[in-house]
């Protein structure tokens, strides 16, 4: 993985980058926060992470200031769920076993040629559709 290569970074490795307590908090924060390397994600990024941290955690000022940091970091890398990537992810649906959650970052992950990044190790990572945020960081 080179270091202009743009990575799509899906909602658990920006949920894991607030939470101390993720094995991958360290180097998912360092992806996020490391302005030299593109990254991407999807328009439904921000419904998980809004999803996790404002609902779930009860924390709707990080929720907003996460969602905040992910539309200023990705820019114009952020891609909106249309109905070919929907066609594309149903296919991994059926292929991999996926929910259609994570079968769209595998499909927009292929469309666009990103690397996708992961912490979801069981059902993105052992199965070779992502890496994990320590196998896409290094100094």
């Amino acid at each position: 993985m080179n270091r202009t290569e743009t990575l799509l970074l899906d909602a658990s490795v920006w949920v894991a980058s607030k939470d101390a307590e993720d094995f991958y908090c360290a180097t998912a924060r360092s992806l996020v926060l490391d302005m030299r390397r593109p990254v991407s994600a999807l328009d439904l990024t921000l419904h998980e992470v809004a999803n996790v941290v404002g609902g779930r955690w009860q924390r709707a000022d990080l929720a907003l200031d996460l969602c905040r940091t992910l539309i200023a970091r990705c820019g114009d890398r952020i891609v909106a769920v249309d109905a070919d990537l929907i066609e594309s992810a149903l296919g991994a649906v059926a292929e991999h076993g996926l929910s259609a959650y994570d079968a769209a970052y595998v499909a927009a992950a292929r469309r666009h040629g990103w690397a996708l990044v992961s912490t979801d190790v069981r059902d993105l990572v052992s199965k070779g559709l992502a890496v994990a945020p320590d196998a896409a960081d290094y100094p």
